[in-house]
């Protein structure tokens, strides 16, 4: 192999290295960007067929139904806190800012926060469901999966750690 083939060939293996390296940095900073969608029942008992849990400390976000009487105000501060069902889980949601004006108990909300132990969501944005001309497909599987039943039947399961 003379000397210019050669050169060029580490040139082009230092490039490839380089963009691999490139590559490999920014997939590591965004996974800390990364919140997943879960319902209450996927963080209780898992997601997927794996039944993975999310892990206390992952930012996330949990879609579900308000339980009604479930909305506490404290009457000093703008925190509340309230439960978000499905048909097979609930959790609890605490959240510190002003409320979306279509929040209400029996409403659809989607809250985006860390998942703290004891499956409490500490929330950092509260979306209500404002219309349903659009919905993502993730969300609305999921509430034609969850949502098919009588509010009445929806309890919250046994402590779980």
């Amino acid at each position: 192999m003379n000397i210019r083939r050669r050169n060029r060939l580490i040139v082009v293996m230092a490039v490839l290295v380089g963009l691999g390296v490139a590559t490999a940095l920014v997939m590591y900073a965004l996974r800390s960007n990364i919140d997943l969608f879960y319902t209450p029942s996927e963080i209780l008992y898992g997601k997927g067929e794996t039944h993975q849990k999310p892990e206390p400390g992952q930012r996330l976000r949990v879609g579900g139904m308000v339980m009604p009487g479930s909305v506490k105000r404290d009457a000093k501060t703008l925190a509340v806190s309230f439960k978000l069902y499905d048909a097979n889980g609930v959790v609890s949601v605490s959240f510190e800012g002003i409320l979306p004006d279509l929040f209400r108990e029996g409403q659809g909300v989607v809250a985006q926060g860390v998942l703290e132990k004891g499956n409490l969501v500490n929330a950092k944005e509260v979306l209500a469901k404002h219309d349903e001309k659009y919905t993502p497909p993730e969300i609305e599987n999921a509430m034609k999966k969850n949502h098919n039943g009588p509010q009445s039947m929806y309890q919250q399961p046994d402590k779980q750690s």
